[in-house]
């Protein structure tokens, strides 16, 4: 359990130091600077933490695996995979709308970012892929999850890493929009989306021999769909119905043990417990 110990010490280190000035207003401590995208740069604290428990555990064999991992992209249909579907369940989502409420078909909005409505939209992807992709799946699929699933069946590791990764969220609730006025059934709502999320990503993770680039894509895209600017909100709504139910199929088409028609990704034998 150490290389996990120290992994998730170092991830919420370094990305909670980096989130200070954006919620220490929270404790009274004002008047901070503030970098550019500090938010997007404080995603960056699971790579960080990774390459650095790698490093003390593999040495420059365990940074070489894993830098590998990061552009890993055969077979080409997870990647595939990962950067439409998002997109596919907006129109799906879009298509049920119109049918149950007579609405449009209507998709305005999916390729403008809320946060930043000046971006286009490859730039908000790279800014999504950069910071919150390879920033975040470095660490929660590239590191962590090969060492649960030494352990445990890839949904439990599944379980295990939700749990963690809602902890690394907590200072957001602290400044950030959506989080701040959430209330108890959004946070339930909110931590449910992560277990979804959590299930898809281990199968993309299993599937596509631990590629982290196709985690990172998935990521990235499913963050643009749920963030995008609709002017129907309904859509978010059947969206998050959708990927709920392609979560629970998952689990019965490709079993809780491995997630996948391959056995599941483990530590390598670099790994120690």
């Amino acid at each position: 359990m150490k290389p996990l110990i120290i992994y998730f010490s170092l991830a919420y280190l370094i990305s909670w130091t980096i989130w200070f000035p954006l919620y220490s207003p929270a404790f009274g401590i004002l008047g901070l600077p503030v970098l550019p995208f500090n938010h997007g740069i404080g995603g960056s604290g699971p790579i960080i933490a990774s390459f650095i428990t790698t490093y003390i555990i593999e040495k420059k064999n365990g940074i070489k695996r894993l830098s590998t991992q990061l552009f890993r992209f055969k077979p080409l249909t997870y990647l595939l995979v990962a950067l439409l579907s998002p997109f596919l369940l907006a129109i799906m989502a879009s298509l049920i709308d119109c049918i149950l409420h007579k609405t449009p078909f209507c998709l305005s909005g999916l390729f403008v970012a809320r946060e930043f409505p000046s971006f286009s939209f490859p730039q908000f992807f790279l800014y999504n892929l950069f910071f919150f992709g390879f920033g975040e799946e470095a660490g929660w699929r590239g590191f962590a999850l090969p060492q649960l699933q030494s352990r445990f069946s890839a949904l439990t590791a599944s379980l295990i890493l939700t749990v963690f990764w809602a902890l690394w969220h907590l200072p957001l609730f602290l400044y950030r929009p959506g989080f701040l006025d959430i209330g108890i059934s959004g946070t339930f709502g909110w931590l449910f989306s992560l277990l979804t999320g959590s299930i898809l990503l281990t199968w993309l993770y299993n599937s596509s021999k631990a590629s982290i680039l196709v985690c990172a894509v998935f990521h990235s895209t499913v963050d643009i769909a749920f963030l995008a600017d609709f002017t129907n909100k309904n859509i978010i709504n059947y969206m998050g119905v959708l990927i709920t139910i392609w979560g629970i199929a998952t689990i019965f088409i490709f079993k809780p043990r491995h997630l996948a028609r391959t056995e599941r990704i483990k530590k390598t034998a670099g790994y120690t417990s």
